[in-house]
């Protein structure tokens, strides 16, 4: 969770309304596990049908901490000798008074360069935001520019990016809400949604013993006026269908996360906790779970593989 993000939530906890001229995008913990979630060119980028669930539950302890839950599928398909890849992502953030609401759907297609794999991607979706009035206690102020009913509103949201692999190394660029949405609430309220762009990069360190390697990665983003950057190690064990890992996140100025998980015959799951370090305490941390599923697909019918994966999830 980004240092704006919980300003503006903890004006969401201490007033019970808030209207920003900005949406700032929830931060996951398991972000390696969820490309497609700010790189809609990461679909299909592995030969798998890849099914993924997570729930964040931020600043634990608060009455109205905030609540993100979020679902998604992709997969890979080639056609016109391409290799292609599709997926839909669904987002429920809540924060305060304020539900927001994402479905996204993406189209991404893979050439060669360079020896590797370049992958461009689009994407295109439906934000829905409300803000429920009927729980804001008042008194007997009767403000007038607080609403004591729901406000809800909707748009178009479109996003892009890009995708490099080779060898064991990747790296990507990406932009969400590339057309700054507007959504206007009720008659007299706006919420201005800013691009947000996103940089990643990673990859696999083997060692002498082949059932351990370490995975480091990293992910910044920021709009124009704020930044937070996660850069995240994970030690590996893998033995066929089985893994293992442990891992660390460090983003400055935030927060330190813990990360455990594994795999057992495509089926993932994973647990971390995030504590804050910056000088303002947001509560006891937050809890993030993850489950995945993976199902391959083989392309040995249809030529080569898709692609060797650089992650082992």
């Amino acid at each position: 969770m980004s240092i704006r993000r919980f300003f503006i939530i903890s004006i969401l906890l201490l007033v019970g309304v808030s209207v920003s001229k900005a949406q700032y995008d929830p931060s996951f913990s398991h972000y390696y596990e969820m490309e497609t979630s700010f790189n809609p060119s990461a679909a299909g980028r592995q030969a798998y049908l890849n099914v993924v669930a997570t729930y964040a539950m931020d600043m634990a302890g608060f009455e109205h901490n905030p609540r993100t839950a979020y679902v998604s599928a992709d997969m890979p398909f080639r056609a016109f000798r391409k290799f292609q890849g599709v997926g839909v992502n669904f987002m429920n953030d809540q924060i305060g008074l304020f539900t927001h609401t994402k479905l996204d759907l993406q189209y991404a297609i893979q050439m060669l360069l360079f020896k590797g794999n370049l992958r461009v991607g689009l994407q295109a979706g439906f934000i829905s935001e409300k803000f429920d009035g009927s729980k804001v206690d008042l008194g007997d102020s009767n403000d007038p520019a607080f609403s004591s009913t729901a406000l809800t509103g909707s748009t178009i949201d479109l996003g892009a990016g890009l995708f490099y692999s080779r060898g064991q190394w990747y790296g990507g660029a990406s932009v969400h809400h590339l057309n700054s949405p507007l959504v206007s609430l009720g008659d007299n309220n706006e919420l201005k949604i800013l691009p947000t762009y996103y940089f990643t990069g990673g990859g696999n360190i083997s060692f002498r013993n082949p059932f351990i390697s370490l995975k480091p990665s990293f992910l910044f983003r920021t709009d124009g006026t704020g930044w937070r950057g996660d850069i995240t190690g994970r030690l590996v064990y893998n033995n066929g269908n089985k893994m293992l890992y442990i891992g660390a996140t460090y983003s400055p100025t935030v927060s330190a996360t813990i990360l455990l998980g594994g795999s057992f015959h495509g089926v993932v799951l994973g647990y971390s906790y995030e504590l804050y370090t910056s000088s303002i305490n947001p509560g006891n941390g937050s809890h993030g779970l993850f489950v995945g599923y993976r199902h391959e697909i083989n392309f040995a019918n249809k030529g080569r593989n898709l692609h060797k994966s650089v992650r082992i999830l």
